[in-house]
């Protein structure tokens, strides 16, 4: 069985976004939920700080995906600065869902049915490689900063 065939239907979206860009990277199917940027690092075996979360929140009620390097905890008030926003809250479990086709704690940089406004963590940055989720919460993917950047179009940014 092919790798895009043993991959979860989010996954294989995603796996055809990689494609399209030209990124040829291996999606990782995990025997556990990868669901937390702790959870998938121990499954990795990497740092947590290399974990590209990606978190989806309401800028003035707009949805934007922030990549967040998973040794941070977002600072509202330091995004609502980074973003231009005058407000920055979490985006609801439904939201996330509509805007982006994927479930919270496997939401991949791409793969959703309109590209979102995306905003990366410059802490990524000192990272050869990162790891992101890749459609679902089983599935991972290594990227590099690089990448990530080209790959969303995201805006780097300080988000703690």
């Amino acid at each position: 069985m092919s790798e895009t065939t043993s991959l979860p239907e989010r996954s294989r979206i995603v796996r055809q976004h990689l494609i399209s860009a030209g990124l040829d990277t291996e999606i990782r199917v995990l025997p556990d939920s990868a669901r937390t940027a702790a959870e998938a690092a121990a499954a990795i075996g990497c740092d947590v700080a290399a974990i590209a979360n990606s978190l989806v929140f309401l800028a003035d009620g707009e949805p934007i995906l922030v990549m967040t390097s998973g040794g941070h905890r977002a600072d509202f008030g330091v995004l609502a600065t980074a973003t231009g926003a005058e407000r920055i809250e979490m985006a609801p479990a439904s939201v996330v869902r509509e805007a982006t086709g994927q479930a919270i704690g496997g939401v991949a940089p791409v793969g959703h049915p309109e590209r979102l406004r995306t905003y990366i963590d410059e802490a990524l940055e000192a990272f050869d490689e990162i790891w992101a989720a890749a459609g679902h919460p089983h599935t991972v993917m290594p990227l590099t900063f690089g990448a990530l950047k080209e790959l969303t179009d995201g805006a780097v940014i300080t988000v703690a």
